[in-house]
């Protein structure tokens, strides 16, 4: 029976300090093989590797398209690249994103379940809203090991939390005591598919896709939901309303602009016009921008949390 030896690692929010933390514990001459996914800006030069190499004894790099997965390394996902493990290599991809950002961890997580199904150990440490959670889910039912920092160890708590709420986790710990629980774990024998962890195909929804406008099909993990376009982008719950909050606001906005300046222009075409037509011009432009303010009264009294009052 194969040993535990593939590690994968989602972090978002506070996570650059747990990472230092983690990295900080693996022993030289480790049998496995790490891969880490941050949360970052599409157009952010990372310094991760660099940040990291800093407080680790194994080598630290950009996993590069192609390469040879090697146990005793650190393997990092550059910007704007998901992080996905085949067999014996890693490959980068820059397919849709999926929890509205790239890199995301689920990619990762579920690439490793597929490809090394018991061997992989998943870790999910400080982060925002639920990235991560669908893909431990699949590194469980496929036989692996689930470990997620202690919420109360964690800056940012909501994955973490996410995680232990939807998924079997074996192991809550702080980060300081990762190191040898994973240790003790490489080698370990290894168990298959997880029975009553079954997935559910996709059901038709009336959504549309806030990154393409794609109609979007909703897909059931066990108790985890994930709505998914046919292009590949890919929402939890959570991070689907955060997705459809920024598109309503967008929209918004482009309606005020549309409003304004459909009141300039009809102030300028009344310049031209015969003064017995002069009132019929005037009215128009006073109904835009009184609706352009409302709309914009809306918006801040919804991001205040507060009803909007109107005139």
């Amino acid at each position: 029976m194969e040993p535990r030896d593939i590690i994968v690692v989602g972090a978002s929010a506070g996570g650059v300090t747990a990472l230092q933390n983690l990295v900080r514990q693996l022993r030289v001459g480790l049998a496995a093989s790490v891969f880490v996914v941050l949360h970052l800006q599409r157009d952010q030069h990372s310094h991760l590797p660099a940040i990291l190499q800093a407080h680790c004894k194994l080598p630290v790099k950009h996993a590069i398209d192609g390469e040879k997965i090697e146990h005793g390394f650190v393997y990092v996902a550059p910007p704007d690249r998901h992080l996905v493990i085949e067999f014996g290599h890693v490959h980068l991809s820059a397919g849709p994103k999926e929890n509205r950002t790239r890199p995301a961890i689920n990619p990762l997580f579920r690439s490793a379940a597929l490809a090394y199904g018991p061997r992989v150990i998943g870790i999910v440490l400080s982060g925002m809203l639920d990235d991560g959670t669908a893909g431990l889910w699949e590194i469980k039912r496929r036989g692996g090991i689930a470990i997620v920092q202690a919420p109360e160890d964690a800056k940012f708590d909501q994955m973490p939390n996410s995680a232990i709420e939807n998924v079997p986790v074996e192991y809550q710990v702080p980060v300081a005591e990762m190191g040898d629980l994973i240790a003790s774990l490489i080698g370990q024998p290894t168990q298959s598919l997880i029975a009553g962890m079954e997935t559910q195909m996709g059901e038709s929804t009336r959504l549309t896709c806030p990154d393409c406008h794609g109609p979007i099909e909703r897909f059931r993990l066990g108790p985890i939901i994930e709505y998914k376009c046919r292009v590949g982008h890919a929402y939890s719950p959570e991070n689907m309303l955060a997705a459809h909050e920024d598109e309503e606001e967008r929209a918004l906005w482009s309606a005020i602009e549309s409003l304004e300046e459909g009141a300039d222009l009809a102030d300028e075409v009344s310049t031209a016009r015969k003064p017995s037509d002069e009132n019929g011009y005037k009215a128009g432009p006073e109904t835009k921008r009184k609706l352009a303010k409302s709309i914009r009264a809306a918006i801040d009294a919804a991001k205040l949390g507060r009803a909007a009052v109107g005139d």
